[in-house]
């Protein structure tokens, strides 16, 4: 069912908690990309523009349920005061009576960001009473956060049952809608593109993906799971033991149902991941990897899976084909990355990796929707049901 946005729900003049995901990666005090703070923009300017009272609940990093300062929101306070253009209050706690203060000075069209979530163990234990207690001081309630929707913690599920006149935000909605979209009648030919480490975290989303989609192009590291159940020399390449036979299965269960499965045929290898590292360009069948280990889709598969990409109508992309963090080890996911811009096809990008590699690749605004949830749109696309979506009220026959 669809949800209910906040386009339906009554902000005017009201005090409006808005969960965000502002977990932004942050060095040395600076915010090093705020793209997830530019996406929750659109719903703070609705609320803020209606005369809302905002108030902010984000989690960052993992503090495990104690105060650590290295984890403050202060500099996202900071950042976000500035893409607003209004002053934003850092509350020094998350709940309480200095919350409570804080809101009450703020006023319409005031905004007060709670000091992170994840400093109190109520949070992601979903405990009720650490919920009641982030509902206190609002009135209604918006989850804008789809980045942490598959999570059932206190701020995008038990908050729902003490403020129940609640709506998914401008940014869920459009994961929801994109997403969504994929799973139910995606123009074709559809091929999705998956990368990263470890073979683990893609299984259900493989699984199900193979009911929709016509080819799946894998890279990076898990590619090396599939090369080990083939008899393929791995070297020191990330291998998951434990799933060699999964993978087997996988291959199997895509020829069942007539789904192009492809895989790397060269790729670029290494004695060590470090900048300047010597690494030379090898057929996947080539023993001479010895001990060393792959880094990157070599550019035959470059080539192959471009090829693919542009006849593609759909094209889903989760995961690096590399260690695109290094940049000798960065040409296979940086050439994807142009190749699902360059594509006229509907294109969805998610995950932390992909999407950066997006913006070093300068290609953003030539992708259809750039999701904020890596775990939550595989999981989304995997089949699951995500409890903080599950917990907002949906839209029956086009009324709230």
């Amino acid at each position: 069912m669809p949800k209910k946005t906040i386009h339906q729900l009554d902000v005017d003049g009201r005090r409006v908690f808005i969960r965000v995901d502002f977990n932004v990666p942050i060095r040395d005090g600076i915010i090093a990309d705020d793209t997830r703070i530019r996406a929750a923009l659109p719903t703070l300017t609705y609320a803020l523009e209606h005369g809302a009272t905002v108030v902010l609940g984000s989690h960052l990093g993992r503090p495990k349920g104690t105060v650590n300062q290295a984890f403050t929101l202060r500099p996202v306070a900071t950042r976000l005061a500035e893409l607003l253009g209004r002053g934003v209050v850092l509350a020094t706690d998350a709940v309480g009576d200095a919350v409570a203060a804080a809101v009450s000075a703020a006023g319409p069209g005031g905004v007060v960001l709670l000091e992170n979530l994840r400093f109190h163990p109520g949070e992601e234990a979903n405990d009720p009473a650490f919920a009641e207690a982030l509902a206190a001081p609002a009135d209604c309630y918006v989850n804008d956060a789809f980045g942490s929707a598959h999570r059932a913690h206190a701020s995008t599920t038990g908050i729902v049952h003490h403020l129940p006149d609640a709506a998914a935000g401008l940014l869920m909605a459009a994961e929801l809608r994109h997403l969504g979209a994929l799973l139910e009648s995606p123009p074709r030919p559809f091929v999705a593109i998956l990368g990263g480490a470890k073979v683990s975290g893609k299984l259900e989303v493989i699984d199900n993906l193979l009911g929709q989609v016509d080819t799946l192009l894998v890279g990076g590291a898990m590619a090396y799971t599939f090369f080990k159940a083939r008899g393929l020399p791995v070297g020191r390449s990330l291998v998951e033991a434990a799933l060699v036979d999964a993978t087997r299965t996988i291959e199997r269960d895509a020829g069942g149902r007539g789904v192009r499965l492809e895989l790397p045929s060269d790729h670029v290898v290494t004695d060590r991941l470090e900048v300047g590292a010597a690494h030379e360009t090898l057929a996947v069948e080539d023993p001479s990897i010895g001990d060393r280990l792959g880094v990157d889709i070599g550019p035959a598969t470059i080539a192959r899976y471009a090829a693919v990409i542009a006849d593609a109508r759909t094209i889903v992309w989760n995961g690096p084909m590399g260690v695109f963090e290094i940049d000798a080890f960065a040409p296979g996911t940086v050439a994807i990355a142009k190749a699902v811009a360059a594509s006229a096809a509907i294109s969805i990008v998610g995950g932390g990796d992909s999407v950066a590699a997006i913006g070093r690749a300068g290609v953003g605004d030539r992708i259809t929707h750039i999701s904020t949830g890596g775990g939550a749109s595989l999981e989304f696309l995997g089949g699951r049901r995500l409890p903080g979506v599950e917990a907002l009220p949906d839209v029956v026959e086009g009324r709230c």
